[in-house]
């Protein structure tokens, strides 16, 4: 079975593939410890243009972390609840994308 097409999703939890789940898990690992590295900049009085770089640097990271999970939920989630007739995913995902574009 294809990881990207299973989707068990329902009144606002989902239940992730092994797959989808290490994936998921592994980015956000590596996001905390950039910021655990952000820290220790801060803590050691690092030049401030070196922390700058570092926070972009977690800012993209999260940035991808969430594209992935959008794109994620719209191949399961969205598509699913569409082929059901629940339109209404359309507004919720549309209110979601207006959040993350503020």
């Amino acid at each position: 079975m294809d990881d990207q097409k299973e989707c068990v999703c329902s009144h606002k939890t989902k239940e992730r593939t092994e797959t989808e789940y290490k994936k998921l898990i592994n980015r956000l690992n590596r996001i905390e410890g950039q910021i655990r590295g952000i820290k220790k900049m801060v803590e050691s009085s690092a030049y401030c243009t070196d922390i700058i770089i570092q926070v972009a640097a977690a800012n993209a990271a999260l940035n991808a972390f969430n594209k992935e999970l959008i794109a994620s939920h719209i191949r399961t989630c969205v598509a699913q609840d569409i082929r059901d007739g629940k339109d209404e995913v359309i507004d919720d995902l549309v209110k979601t994308l207006q959040k993350l574009m503020k």
